[in-house]
This record gives structure tokens, sequence and C-alpha cells, in this order.
């Protein structure tokens, strides 16, 4: 899928989780610590910083017949950070495949129905914006 200049480094983070994702639901025994360590560090540093830039640049541009997408979009962070603490504490082959799911489901939805909502109707200034404060992130 064709992904505006504004949004691709969102999109370039998303080919990055959805290695980890790939990563957490064929973890087994044999590799759930180093699956799981892998994905925490990625959770607590560039992709907590993907989640931040989506809730501080993208979540407010969402138009307000939408926002029930916005509403998903941050409920899913939640959850995608819950269940990661969950298993940083817990470490479980089920709990890791469950993660990958959901975070494989969350990028998804970004890309095939937030992005593209954004794309159409977020006049070309703000998504310059956009794409300003994500060079100077």
């Amino acid at each position: 899928m064709r992904r505006s200049p504004e949004l691709t480094p969102l999109s370039r983070d998303h080919h990055v989780a959805l290695d980890h994702a790939l990563r957490l639901r064929r973890a087994g025994e044999d590799d759930l610590a180093e699956v799981v360590s892998g994905f925490l560090a990625f959770l607590v540093g560039p992709g907590r910083e993907h989640f931040a830039q989506e809730e501080e640049l993208l979540a407010p541009a969402v138009p307000s017949a939408r926002a029930g997408l916005a509403r998903r979009m941050l409920a899913e962070h939640r959850e995608i950070l819950a269940r990661a603490e969950r298993l940083g504490e817990d470490p479980r082959v089920a709990e890791a495949h469950a993660l990958g799911e959901l975070l494989t489901r969350h990028v998804r939805f970004e890309e095939r129905e937030l992005f593209p909502l954004l794309e159409d109707q977020v006049p070309a200034e703000r998504m310059r914006d956009i794409a300003r404060a994500l060079s100077h992130a």
C-alpha cells in the first residue's frame, strides 16, 4: 500500500512492529525469553516514542465524525502496553502469542483504516505539520 510521505516514518515503524509481532506469535518455550526481551527493548524505546507520536500528532487530527478511530488507537496502545508489562513479569507462550496477534491487528487497523482516513480527510497543511513534527522527533 502506498503511503503519503507525511505518514511514511510511522509506516516504517510498523514494519518493525510487525516483525516483533511475528516473533511473538511464533515464540516457543525455547526462545520465549529472547523474543520477549527483544520486544520489550523495542517497546520501551522506539515503540513508546511511536505511540507518543501517534497519540500527540494523529489522534487530534482525526475528524470528529470519526473520533471512534482515535479512541480505538489509544485503547489499543494502552492494551499493548499493559499486556507487554504482564508478559515481562510472567512470560508465557500463550500470552506472547496473544500479544503478537493484538499487535498485528493494531498495525493493520492503523495502516488500513486510520492512515487512509487521515490522508483523505486531513488538510494538506495539517499533514505537513505532522510530517515536520515527526522529522524533529
